[in-house]
């Protein structure tokens, strides 16, 4: 098949994220409408090789297959059946739907996906095992007052970067842990997380710093496997250069110190096997200490970390103290730094005492969460550093 000019191209955003998105694409040179949900595009297979390769914020990375009304299941399949389904499933290929249907008159999501399916000629996986193998493809159908668009994914889920095997017991996306570093724009500067629990935020401040993409976050900067690798159409030219480009923009090492701590050491354990999977592990001082005995880096720069938020991990009233806690080597510690902390509850926050503004509101696990972001007054007395 010859290789589409241009594709409709959408990069799914996590409610509240759309923006943060939008500004990660502008510094690979794309141009988006953030709409809600994500942001969407027109551009060629370098374009969609360069945001499934770096997008580092997004959930999924959407390319448009086809768009039509559709009142009954005859128009339904009459439409799907003009597609040319072959460009993004091989013979040996299983499928995923992800159906949504409202206020349409084809309001049964299960059998929407029955006469898709048979349409394709393809065999059908649950969606929760569409990662099992590189032969399934995920499309998205979405039904919204009787217009169906359906969308091929072109990646999968891009929070799985595949180095976190070992999580904490509230583990924070991937994907959110870059949007709060993007938030408050410090990737050039010391970072610290003093409650790193598997290492996330540092992992990903450390694949920030060396400008790794997320696509190539493992001990041998092997590309992830991408779906779109096996369209008929793809050009894989494009991704070939989109790759070879990424490697030559890389460092050998962070330009900064990231460290990141934790009391417990299980957590510490699973935080450098993890950052050994991602490649950093070099890049990353991992250290088993208290929140007051954090080691402080030399230089003004970023405390940013995602603390318990008193609904499944501890207490919220046992949590004051830690919040407290974490304001007070803030104040005395870190003048000048800038601070960033993920919050569900606001009174907790407010336990720190520190002059925090919020950067945007998500949600994590489920729960509604805001990034609670500011700078420390430089009139704070700094201690000296631990070491």
């Amino acid at each position: 098949m010859k290789t589409p000019a241009t594709r409709e191209l959408f990069a799914v955003a996590a409610p509240g994220l759309e923006a943060i998105v939008a500004a990660e694409l502008r510094t690979l040179g794309i141009e988006g409408r953030v709409e809600q949900g994500g942001v969407a595009w027109s551009g060629d297979d370098a374009s969609l090789s360069r945001a499934v390769l770096h997008l580092r914020t997004a959930s999924r990375v959407l390319v448009r297959v086809a768009r039509f009304r559709a009142r009954g299941f005859p128009e339904l399949e009459r439409h799907a059946g003009r597609v040319d389904w072959s460009g993004f499933v091989a013979r040996s290929d299983a499928v995923a739907l992800r159906v949504t249907s409202r206020k349409s008159r084809l309001y049964h999501e299960g059998a929407i996906a029955e006469r898709l399916l048979r349409v394709m000629g393809a065999a059908a996986v649950p969606v929760d095992e569409e990662d099992a193998s590189a032969h399934v493809q995920q499309f998205v159908v979405r039904f919204l007052r009787d217009e169906c668009v359906i969308s091929a994914d072109a990646a999968g889920p891009l929070h799985r970067r595949g180095y976190r095997q070992q999580v904490g017991k509230a583990p924070l996306r991937e994907t959110l842990a870059a949007a709060m570093l993007h938030a408050i724009g410090c990737t050039d500067v010391p970072l610290l997380d003093p409650m790193c629990g598997s290492g996330t935020i540092v992992i990903e401040a450390a694949l920030l710093a060396r400008r790794i993409p997320p696509a190539l976050a493992n001990d041998g900067q092997r590309p992830r496997a991408s779906r779109m690798l096996r369209w008929s159409d793809f050009d894989h030219a494009a991704w070939d250069a989109a790759v070879a480009d990424a490697r030559r923009a890389m460092l050998a090492h962070v330009p900064v110190p990231v460290i990141g701590s934790d009391r417990d050491a299980g957590a510490i354990a699973a935080a450098r096997a993890n950052a050994e999977r991602a490649g950093v592990q070099d890049d990353i001082a991992f250290e088993q200490r208290a929140i007051s005995d954090a080691r402080v880096p030399e230089g003004v720069g970023a405390l940013v970390t995602n603390p318990p938020y008193g609904v499944r991990v501890g207490d919220t009233g046992e949590l004051r103290d830690l919040y407290a806690a974490l304001g007070n080597l803030a104040r005395r510690r870190l003048p000048g730094w800038q601070v960033a902390v993920l919050c569900a509850d606001r009174r907790l926050c407010a336990q720190m005492r520190l002059p925090l503004q919020p950067a945007f509101a998500t949600r994590n696990g489920g729960l509604a969460v805001e990034l609670m972001q500011g700078r420390v007054p430089a009139s704070s007395s700094r201690e000296p550093p631990l070491e």
